[in-house]
């Protein structure tokens, strides 16, 4: 039953947005000329996000990570835990609203969302398969794959490739489309009492005074809440201040020794660290990582990178003194220039964290509530 009411969903979503009427504060979704969306193929991507025989355990899926009933994150971890609960070095991303990401993971490091279907399946701490071959036996003996394969592609068992597979899962991914927040309403909509008094101050602080918007920006037809750019914000690098020159060296080292990019960062602490570094070489991308959308980020906590701001109330002080997380601590070379101290009083804290509830999506009101109420997102 929960499977039906998964693809049912799915399909409606897309049902919403074939006919340009994606949720409220979301612009029109993009859908690659390649690789058309139809209720069939979303319903295969769908079956196969959440099988968990695509990992050596049998016991992790894509979904494992990404789980509906937490965001599509796996709150409350910090980093993720795949195969035998082995733990990574990053948090694990929301995909919701990944249709309109730029680029995938927090480095960047894949192009697009068909692309960065195929590369968890290998990884060491995540499903583990040392090839997609499994994967391709699988969908080649599985009646239900055979078939679906066959009506959604006209591929007969033995002729579906990765390329395949990765194109229904990501096809199914961009029907994860959350937007009708109650910031939604208010800014969009023109509902003037869909937000309080406090979340109105909020969102004059994150306008202005916190400058917030100036990487979580906010169109004039539509909010994605991202510059799709990578930033040095003082996460995870400060601690590592002393050992750049080693972090470096070492992560060059074993590039030469024909290391993959994907499975060092999310196997080593120090090189994960290096953020953007990793993908681009260039030393301004020193600790830098993708700005997150802020969709749902009361319902989606730790944050982030490496998880290690576990409410909103830690991560606004953290931009409060100029992205160090302890007052008084010593910022990092690579930061980067946009980022200095706010000195916002913990009045206006409270009320950006307010208005950071408020983009919330209804489908998530209960959950946000719920970390309100456990604490993960009080100002106090």
């Amino acid at each position: 039953m929960l499977r039906k009411l998964v693809v049912v969903l799915s399909v409606a979503a897309f049902a919403a947005s074939a006919s340009a009427s994606a949720p409220l504060g979301l612009p029109e979704l993009p859908i690659p000329e390649d690789n058309p969306m139809t209720p069939a193929k979303i319903a295969l991507g769908d079956k196969l996000f959440h099988d968990d025989r695509f990992s050596t355990t049998g016991e992790v899926s894509c979904s494992t990570c990404h789980e509906r009933d937490k965001g599509f994150t796996d709150s409350p971890l910090s980093t993720s835990e795949g195969i035998l609960s082995l733990t990574g070095t990053r948090n694990s991303p929301t995909t919701t609203n990944a249709a309109y990401f730029r680029t995938f993971f927090w480095d960047g490091r894949s192009p697009s969302l068909e692309d960065q279907a195929q590369h968890p399946f290998l990884n060491p701490v995540e499903m583990g398969l040392m090839t997609h071959d499994p994967i391709l036996e699988i969908v080649a003996t599985d009646s239900e794959y055979v078939a679906a394969f066959r009506e959604v592609f006209g591929k007969e068992p033995g002729e579906v490739t990765m390329d395949e597979v990765t194109r229904a899962i990501a096809a199914f991914e961009r029907t994860l489309l959350f937007g009708n927040s109650r910031f939604d309403r208010y800014w969009f909509g023109g509902e003037e009492d869909a937000l309080s008094e406090a979340e109105i101050r909020g969102l004059d602080l994150f306008l202005n005074e916190g400058r917030c918007v100036s990487c979580h920006v906010i169109e004039h037809d539509h909010a994605l809440f991202t510059d799709h750019r990578f930033h040095n914000i003082g996460v995870g690098i400060n601690d590592i201040q002393d050992r750049i020159p080693e972090a470096v060296s070492s992560f060059l080292a074993a590039l030469a020794r024909g290391a993959e990019v994907d499975e060092t960062v999310l196997s080593e602490k120090l090189a994960s660290e290096l953020g953007r570094f990793a993908v681009s070489g260039m030393f301004d991308d020193l600790g830098a990582f993708k700005t997150p959308t802020l969709r749902n980020v009361a319902a989606t906590a730790p944050y982030m990178h490496d998880g290690s701001l576990a409410t909103l109330k830690e991560v606004m002080d953290h931009y409060n003194n100029g992205g160090v997380t302890n007052e008084g601590d010593p910022v990092n070379d690579f930061l980067s220039s946009g980022i200095r101290p706010l000195d916002l009083t913990d009045e206006q804290i409270a009320d950006l964290v307010l208005f950071m509830e408020a983009l919330t999506s209804p489908e998530y009101e209960a959950l946000a509530e719920a970390a309100d109420a456990s604490g993960l997102n009080s100002a106090e």
